[in-house]
């Protein structure tokens, strides 16, 4: 395994001269800072400052730190002016920031330069504490950071965002440290149960469930080392560990290069993925937008429509989603049984409990006993998945979110 993992390890890591070009995107930033008399520093932040960058990614965080004495300031708006010859685009968000395309693609962020937690206006605020404490404590784990981020990246596990709620970098930042490695992140993820708690420094003494936000409570909790009062894994959802957990220990039995490389959306690896089970597919048309707001809408008409073939009772063992990022996105199902019988049966009380059968039998007019109890039957509103899914997509709930859902022929 050691073998394998050394190989993908070189395979990953990134050239010098990547840190070279983004050092001198950085002096360009920080002329135009100092041209305006600004209080502010430009930094390289996310994996790259962390050392931790993929050779493949092309994406870089950089931070523009503003004095605390614009605390009041729109600093966004700053930022802007700081920008305005190098093109930027626009990014809403809790704090506006901007996209920035060159060989690279800057996210150029504005935070406040805290040396606390309590002095954060905004979370993001807090992000260039995240590579401090990184630098403190990665050791000689770069590496493994760099596989944990691969592996995710290649099984559509990577990812915070709310069309994604995978794992984040910094949430894979503070896992490999705390189980000191890859493989160890991958064998501890065997053991993890039900609101699993990950609490570096131990500050809640077991009871983070009691002491943090609940509505930022996640299957997997992972306290953040630098604001022991947030959960840094509150965007992952219980899909993605289990995900997680299921190929790791696929990849602990039998190591693979495979398990490493990104595998694309195809009808035939669906197919293979189905098994015996039924596959739907179905293309669907993605409305105009900016990224992030276009994934989630596709990302809630999805769990909309997984969510209404379960209360409908079909059997749903898989389902999952593919995007080009642009107008074409594509839905599938893997469901255990597509059609189900055209009556719902329901039980009853025994046949000796008279007033309760007498209730059940004004609620249920076609009813029957058999082996001295009442049952009764129902017509299914839907007992074909097809028509359930396409009937779903007319509902508002669907069409504000999606142009389009047609089913893909097999």
């Amino acid at each position: 395994m050691q073998k394998l993992l050394n190989e993908i390890k070189k395979e990953i890591k990134p050239e010098k001269n990547v840190e070279k070009e983004v050092d001198l995107f950085i002096k360009k930033i920080s002329k135009e800072i100092r041209k305006r008399k600004i209080t502010a520093k430009a930094v390289t932040g996310g994996s790259i400052s962390k050392g931790t960058f993929l050779k493949y990614d092309y994406d870089v965080d950089i931070f523009v730190k503003f004095g605390l004495k614009y605390k009041k300031k729109d600093i966004s708006k700053m930022l802007g002016k700081i920008l305005k010859d190098f093109n930027p685009v626009l990014v809403h968000g809790s704090r506006d920031y901007y996209q920035i395309k060159q060989d690279f693609n800057f996210e150029v962020v504005p935070v406040l330069d805290v040396k606390k937690p309590e002095q954060a206006e905004n979370v993001t605020d807090m992000s260039p504490m995240h590579s401090v404490w990184m630098k403190k404590n990665i050791k000689k784990l770069a590496d493994d950071i760099r596989l944990a981020k691969h592996f995710c990246k290649a099984n559509n596990l990577y990812g915070a965002e709310s069309y994604i709620r995978g794992f984040s970098g910094h949430v894979l930042d503070i896992l490999v440290i705390y189980y000191k490695g890859f493989v160890n992140l991958l064998r501890n993820s065997q053991k993890w149960r039900k609101d699993q708690v990950v609490d570096f420094y131990n500050y809640h003494k077991g009871m983070a469930h009691f002491n943090i936000n609940k509505s930022k409570l996640s299957p997997l909790v992972v306290v953040d080392p630098i604001d022991s009062g947030r959960n840094a894994a509150a965007a992952l959802n219980s899909k993605k560990i289990d995900e997680f957990k299921k190929l790791a220990k696929q990849f602990l039995k039998t190591p693979s290069k495979k398990f490493f490389e990104k595998k694309k959306v195809t009808i035939e690896n669906l197919k293979k993925k189905a098994g015996k089970g039924k596959l739907l597919v179905f293309n669907v048309g993605a409305k105009k937008g900016k990224q992030d707001v276009v994934g989630a809408k596709l990302f809630r008409s999805l769990e909309y429509i997984k969510r209404h073939l379960v209360e409908n009772e079909f059997d749903v063992s898989n389902y999952g989603w593919d995007w080009d990022k642009k107008t074409k996105a594509l839905f599938y199902f893997i469901l255990k049984n597509e059609k189900l019988s055209k009556n719902k049966i329901w039980k009853g009380p025994p046949i000796d409990k008279k007033e309760h059968v007498v209730k059940f039998k004004k609620i249920y007019k076609d009813n029957y006993s058999k082996n001295k109890v009442i049952y009764a039957r129902t017509k299914r509103k839907y007992n074909m998945a097809e028509k359930l899914i396409l009937d779903i997509a007319k509902t508002e709930f669907v069409s504000k979110k999606i142009k389009k859902i047609e089913k893909m022929p097999l």
